[in-house]
């Protein structure tokens, strides 16, 4: 550090200049956070350099409602655990039966009426979380935008979420894909 000492004439150092620019500067800040706190009545955040909530749960959001929405098209572990489930009850069922229109509809019909409806169950899943992340900023702080890569996101689930459930839908009615007449 450069210290200079006070000369006898009375002049100030570059230290004792630079001290009073901070404490100069900490005095407008202080002014400026007791101004904001009359005008709103709350007290003014601590770092002036943030411009409040980051929209990190709204992105998290946004990324869980499109994963929901891929996942509603291509299948999930649930979904084929309960498929493989009633396949076996109705193979189970099936072998104490004669007819084969019955063995195909217990062995493999209901077994894809499950998987449809559990595709289905995450692609509604993937519209909601979709739709609340857009309309989270209307209910919250209406005043602060929304990222637009979140938007982006959200759009992708609720389009995603929209064709699962119409597939799904289309699958569990039979006329997408339906069991072959015995």
């Amino acid at each position: 550090m450069g210290t200079k000492t006070v000369d006898e004439a009375g002049t100030t150092t570059a230290d004792e200049t630079a001290t009073a620019e901070v404490e100069g500067t900490e005095a407008e800040e202080a002014e400026a956070g007791a101004a904001v706190e009359e005008e709103t009545g709350h007290e003014a955040e601590a770092a002036p350099g943030t411009a409040g909530p980051s929209g990190v749960g709204q992105g998290a959001a946004a990324v869980v409602s499109a994963a929901l929405g891929v996942v509603s098209l291509t299948g999930s572990w649930i979904g084929t655990v309960a498929s493989a489930r009633q396949s076996l009850i109705g193979q189970l069922e099936a072998s104490t039966s004669s007819s084969v229109s019955s063995m195909v509809e217990a062995g493999y019909g209901d077994a894809w009426q499950a998987n449809a409806l559990w595709s289905g169950i995450f692609a509604l899943t993937a519209l909601i979380v979709g739709v609340v992340v857009l309309a989270r900023p209307a209910f919250g702080a209406p005043g602060t935008p929304q990222a637009p890569w979140i938007k982006s996101v959200s759009w992708a689930g609720i389009a995603l979420g929209a064709i699962g459930l119409l597939l799904a839908v289309l699958k569990y009615t039979d006329v997408l894909l339906g069991l072959p007449t015995a």
